[in-house]
């Protein structure tokens, strides 16, 4: 997938624990880096994935078949 190759380790990570339902504090804690980061992250993602929002990243990212 395009996309999946465009994705640093660190998105991949994020991406991989909000498709499991985390928030961000959660993920923060779970990678040891700030909320923050994660923020930027997200931002990232939804950048790279042309979403509006959290959900719209997970849900794009689950039918790119990225997980």
């Amino acid at each position: 997938n395009p996309v999946e190759s465009d994705l640093s380790s660190r998105e991949q990570e994020v991406l991989e624990l909000l498709v499991e339902g985390l928030s961000n504090p959660e993920i923060a804690k779970r990678l040891f880096i700030s909320p923050n980061t994660v923020k930027a992250h997200m931002r990232s993602l939804m950048t790279k994935l042309s979403a509006v929002d959290r959900v719209q990243v997970a849900v794009k990212a689950i039918r790119a078949g990225l997980f």
